[in-house]
């Protein structure tokens, strides 16, 4: 098993950035897939960027492709989410994700770990 803390989400306004981290402990962070989500109020959660265990391949979501970057240091056992030009509908609890394999996963269905959320806020 693995437990997930997230970090940095905040009050920013629109057009910053913000870098949110995800810390894992417990197994061996290398062997997994990791994903972060966001779910805004009154919406399901949605799949925000996704990355392989070496890191080594990465996938968005269409409304945060060329914004967002999501990366991970098998050392430091983390994995992070960088948002630039952040726009008010990217506010959401933001949630990073994760399952013990080699492979790619995109929906919340396939993600086994879940940390508790950071809120990021976006004002105009």
């Amino acid at each position: 098993q693995v437990q997930l803390v997230e970090s940095g989400g905040g009050l920013v306004q629109a057009g910053g950035s913000l870098r949110l981290s995800c810390a894992a402990s417990g197994r061996t962070f290398s062997n997994y897939a990791m994903g972060w989500f966001r779910q805004a109020p009154g919406k399901e959660r949605e799949f925000v960027a996704r990355i392989s265990w070496s890191g080594g391949s990465t996938y968005y979501a269409d409304s945060v492709k060329g914004r967002f970057t999501i990366s991970r240091d098998n050392a430091k056992n983390t994995v992070y989410l960088e948002m630039n030009s952040l726009k008010r509908e990217d506010t959401a609890v933001y949630y990073c994700a994760a399952r013990p394999s080699s492979r790619y996963y995109n929906r919340v269905d396939e993600y086994d770990y879940w940390g508790q959320g950071t809120q990021v806020t976006v004002s105009s």
